[in-house]
This record gives C-alpha cells, structure tokens and sequence, in this order.
C-alpha cells in the first residue's frame, strides 16, 4: 500500500546531518483533509472540511463508517467549513470530544461531542455548543483547537476576515476575532473563565489569552519545551512563525499593526516594545503564499529529525525547517500536493495532508551523502570549478526545475529554469561550495557537489 513518492534532500551538516526529509503515500481517498488528530490510541482522525469525520487505521486503511457527519450543520466552502478536532484529556473515560466549524451562518462555533457506545462512531445527537461568534467577512475563520498542558482548551480564531483586519478585531482586546482563546469547558455551563487569564478584571474580554492574530493557520504544544507554536498566515507579503511559552499570557503578537516584522498598518498602535514579534518570517518569493503550521518533530524512528519545527507553504509545495537560530530551511518542491495540515500519532511520529488530492504521507527521513547523487549518468554539469554561468548537459526535459543549496542547506537560487543555451546564471552567489539539485516528473532527482569561486 505504502508507495515512496518524492524526496527532498536539505543539504546541511549543522541541520539534519545531511540527511533527507521525505514523504510517503501513507492512506488517500479524503475530501479537502484539514486536520489529522489521535486520541491516545493507535487511530488517526482525519477532519475533511466537508463536515466529516473519518477514522484511519495505523495500518493506513480508512474505516467504511463515518466517526462523526455534521455536514448538515456546517457552511463548507472556500475557507469555511469543518476546521478543528480536539480529544479531551480524559476522553478514555468520558468519551468527550471537540470539533470548531463556521455554522450554516458562517458563525465559528466551537461544540462538544460525545462518542457512543461503539468506539469507532459518534453520538450526533450530544452536540453542546460551547461558543458561536458571529463574523464580518467570510474569510480568516482560524479554526485550531487544542487541550494545553494545563487542561484548558485553547482556541485560535481568525481576525474576521476581509484584508487588512477592516474592523480591528485583532488589536480589540475586547473582540474574540484575531486572538488565542483560553476556557475551561470542564463545567456544566457553556464554559468557565480560567482565573488566570490575562484580563480578568481589566480591559479586555475574559476569554482572550494572547491577541494580533491574523488568521493563524495552525497551532500546537510543544510539551518537551513548554512552548506554543502559531503559524500565522500574512495578509500578503509575509509568513511568520510564533514560538512563546505555555505559561506566558497577554501577549501581542502584532497584526494589523505588522505583518510579520515589518509595517503594514501602524496608526493607534502601541510601542513595538510592546509587541510578540515572530521568531521567523518568509516572504513570498518561490510561489510561495501560505503558511501551514506543523509540529515540532518529538517521534523515534527518525532521530535527525529530532527537535526541529516542520511546516509547509501551501502554494510552493515546500516543506520548512525551522533551524535552532531560527533560519529556514526549505525542501524542493514537492509538486501537486498543496499542504492543508500537520497531525502526529500516538507514537508522536508526523503526517502531513494534501487538501487538493486528499492524500495524507507520513514524514520520514533518510541518509542521502553529500556527494554527487548519480542517478542519471548521462547529465554533465561543468564547469566545475564554475563562476558567472553553469552549464548542463544530458536534459531532454526542458520542464527541469534547478536549485542550489549552500553547505550549510540555506537555498540560494530557487527553482531556475534551463536557458535554451543549457546554461544557469550563477554570477550573484559567493564564491563557496554548494550542491546543485537537479528535479522534474521524468528526472525525480540529482544532486551534485558544485564549486563556485
């Protein structure tokens, strides 16, 4: 069933040990997969958008019976629709679970289910609304919902959509739009405010634990380091990655005031001392346009891997690496699978889904050396020692796509195409060693050591 479909070499001893991050066909047949969760057991609960909730086996099969079917309740299209799934901690014993969607009114609603007495399949009928938001736009609905560490359950909701954040939901502290939410649901009412929340008894809404969000896309706990990471989506210049602590509240994390580090709209802000700014941001350069969160690698079987944030751009196809100094580091492409969601199974190995083609690969890793990768014998690239123009030979695939990585895997000529002349302007690049990597649908992959001065 399992089928190795691409791999992406990053090409760095200080990062992974020149190793290779790749993907493998893990299940497929999903409708748009948005979200991929485990409740301490061996299964995996895939969310489609549709309003369905489906049940993937360890083994990669997918059960014929729904878990949950609320697609009558949801408003499903464009970036509406069924969101975000959460287990709760004791859910072994109360069977309680989670689900945040836009209602039939284009509403964000967070309600609780229960499963019933078959542990493959939902009660539909248990629903209990614990939030309904009403929203300005259709857009920038959020839609991540987690348990913390401390049991409270976290919510991250979009800014209300629209571009630019018209109403200035993120930066109303007293506006549940644009912020990181924080409630006790462990009561009979709708939910009870945490004490501890930063404005209780002072300005701002009682519920809100961090705000200047945009449309954050998606977010998680990193237990072993006490962290929260956010991937915020950018209005349309800048992608950017959060990472505080757990235990740190109130912060502000800056939108519309910045779009990632930089100005976008500055009028009625406060100090920039007094703003969370992202420990990473990227640009849109590459085709890229999205950012879509992942996790903190905390699995076994693949140690390089281990401690490093992963994350996607939904319009490049890339994978990301977030490097211990906070550097990016990107795979190639991997081309026809826009990234919608990261989920882990109970063993904290990681999965990424494609919304386009409903496929869902695990993350794997391997050894691939730093020297030339011959696979294709026929392809000469010279000169080599080489400087202003690179030559290569041997490509029939004009489609061929060319990147050049440094040696310490930081990508410094992005997805260039062969002139008719064979030949790659490298005349900007330091003098240095690199390794050429060399893709496209009949090639799959070469790599070279190359030699720039």
């Amino acid at each position: 069933m399992k089928k190795l479909l691409f791999s992406a070499s990053i090409f760095s001893s200080l990062i992974i040990n020149a190793q290779s991050i790749n993907i493998e066909e893990f299940a497929t047949g999903f409708t748009a997969p948005v979200e991929i969760v485990h409740a301490n057991d061996s299964r995996m609960f895939v969310v489609q958008q549709n309003g369905i909730i489906k049940i993937l086996q360890s083994n990669g099969s997918t059960n014929t019976t729904n878990f949950l079917n609320i697609s009558s309740k949801i408003t499903y299209g464009g970036e509406r629709g069924l969101l975000g799934l959460t287990f709760h901690p004791q859910y072994a014993t109360n069977g309680y679970f989670f689900v945040y969607y836009n209602d039939t009114n284009g509403n964000i609603t967070v309600a609780r289910y229960t499963r019933s007495s078959n542990p493959d399949v939902a009660d539909p009928a248990t629903e209990k609304i614990i939030l309904n938001l009403p929203k300005p736009f259709d857009n920038h609905n959020g839609g991540s919902i987690h348990f913390a560490p401390d049991g409270y359950l976290w919510i991250v909701t979009g800014d209300g959509g629209s571009g630019g954040d018209p109403n200035n939901n993120a930066q109303n502290k007293n506006s549940l739009l644009g912020k990181l939410l924080r409630l006790d649901i462990n009561s009979t009412t709708p939910y009870n405010i945490p004490p501890n929340n930063p404005f209780v008894g002072v300005d701002g809404a009682d519920e809100v634990w961090a705000y200047g969000l945009r449309n954050a896309w998606k977010f998680n706990f990193d237990t072993t380091s006490g962290n929260v990471m956010i991937a915020d989506v950018g209005q349309g210049q800048i992608e950017e990655i959060n990472r505080q602590p757990i235990s740190q509240a109130g912060l502000n994390y800056g939108w519309r005031c910045y779009e990632g580090n930089t100005p976008y709209n500055t009028t009625g802000c406060p100090s920039t001392s007094t703003i969370t700014f992202p420990v990473a941001a990227y640009n849109h350069t590459g085709g890229k346009c999205s950012i879509t969160g992942g996790y903190i690698y905390r699995g076994t079987q693949y140690p390089a891997l281990q401690g490093r944030y992963i994350f996607a751009d939904y319009c490049s196809t890339q994978l990301g690496i977030l490097n211990p100094d906070d550097s990016i580091t990107w795979t190639t492409a991997f081309s026809g699978n826009n990234f919608s969601t990261f989920g882990i199974n109970n063993q904290n190995e990681l999965f990424v889904a494609a919304v386009n083609n409903g496929k869902i690969f695990k993350i794997t890793s391997g050894t691939l050396a730093t020297q030339e990768n011959n696979l294709s014998p026929s392809i000469k690239i010279y000169p080599n020692p080489a400087s202003n123009k690179l030559f290569i030979d041997g490509i029939k695939d004009r489609d061929i796509s060319v990147e050049i990585f440094s040696s310490d895997g930081k990508i410094v000529l992005e997805s260039q195409k062969i002139g008719n002349d064979g030949g790659i302007d490298i005349s900007r690049i330091p003098a240095g060693v690199y390794f050429i990597t060399l893709n496209s649908e009949k090639l799959k992959y070469y790599s070279q050591k190359l030699i720039i001065q």
